[in-house]
């Protein structure tokens, strides 16, 4: 018998676990920050976070975090996009990870471990592509361009080592209490 493209794929269904799960966790944490949905903040509570965090400006920090995790999550669950999704993710773990590192590693002391694997596996998402069970495959990967992958990553690094670069200038000018991470550690991406 053989296999043809009408066969089921591990690789794409592994592809498909990967994105679902990821991208569902990616938006319920934006929809913490967006919406105050699964017991976040909202607007108001992540512009808070935001401004205690040393992202200014804050409001714009916290409508970027949400939309970054509830928009590249919910596209990366569609697989829709991908590269873009994954690097929209992807940078904006970069940031979560920036208020966690002082914390070290591991997330059972604070660290940003979690924030960290997000924007790794949402890369690599971006990398790879979504797989044939995505909306990227059924409309023959219009928004899914080789040349997208590494337009999309570096835009979304050079974006997050900008933020978090004068995060940190400002932070790091304001003294230790500045770095304290906030009650709330959703606000902080993960």
């Amino acid at each position: 018998m053989s296999c043809d493209k009408s066969c089921v794929n591990r690789r794409d269904l592994g592809l498909l676990a990967l994105r679902v799960g990821t991208g569902g966790v990616l938006a319920a944490h934006g929809a913490q920050k967006l919406l105050g949905w699964f017991g976040g903040g909202g607007l108001h509570g992540t512009t808070a976070a935001m401004e205690a965090m040393g992202y200014q400006p804050a409001k714009a920090s916290a409508l970027a975090a949400g939309v970054g995790e509830a928009g590249g999550g919910v596209l990366l669950a569609l697989g829709l996009a991908t590269p873009a999704a994954g690097a929209a993710a992807a940078g904006t773990m970069a940031g979560a990870a920036a208020v966690h590192a002082p914390n070290g590693f591991f997330a059972m002391g604070g660290g940003y471990e979690y924030p960290a694997f997000l924007g790794f596996v949402a890369a690599g998402l971006a990398v790879t592509g979504a797989g044939r069970y995505s909306l990227d495959h059924a409309i023959g990967h219009v928004f899914d361009r080789h040349w997208m992958v590494p337009a999309a990553l570096v835009g979304s690094a050079a974006a997050a080592l900008a933020v978090v670069g004068s995060r940190n200038k400002r932070v790091s000018g304001a003294g230790p209490e500045a770095e304290a991470e906030p009650d709330s550690g959703e606000a902080a991406g993960a």
